[in-house]
């Protein structure tokens, strides 16, 4: 597609429609990169209000009250801890679109197909590979 752009995929149907042979071609990979993109935005949109929240000073003269207010700080806290690791696959998956790998599993080198993909843009193994690495996990505890 030398000299010409790829057209804009608009909607995940749009994306679902297209033919297995333009899997992962300019569209795809920029419609995920805007994905991904926006995601990053969220995350860190939700660490500055969590930081806004935690730096708020209430005094609570109630035990109970103060007691629950530290559960929720920790509950927050937890939520953007796992944030931050997705933040992390989100970044590596920026760097697999930009290299050329994103897409394609790294045990198999098989395609991870869309339909995963929307539903974890992070992927990086296939179905299969992913039941694979699960099932010795939980055998050998890995």
């Amino acid at each position: 597609m030398a000299g010409t752009k790829a057209k804009k995929i608009t909607s995940e149907a749009e994306l679902l429609a297209m033919p297995d042979s333009a899997y992962m071609n300019a569209a795809q990979l920029e419609f995920f990169r805007e994905r991904l993109r926006e995601m990053e935005r969220e995350i860190r949109q939700n660490a500055d209000e969590t930081t806004e929240h935690l730096r708020e000073t209430v005094i609570v003269p109630d035990p109970a009250d103060r007691a629950t207010i530290e559960e929720e700080h920790a509950l927050e806290l937890r939520t953007r801890d796992r944030e931050r690791k997705l933040l992390k696959k989100i970044q590596q998956s920026l760097v697999q679109i930009d290299e050329g790998d994103y897409g394609y599993c790294e045990e198999t080198g098989e395609p991870i197909g869309l339909r995963r993909l929307l539903a974890r843009p992070t992927a990086t193994l296939s179905l299969e590979a992913q039941e694979r690495r699960e099932l010795r996990q939980k055998m050998y505890g890995d």
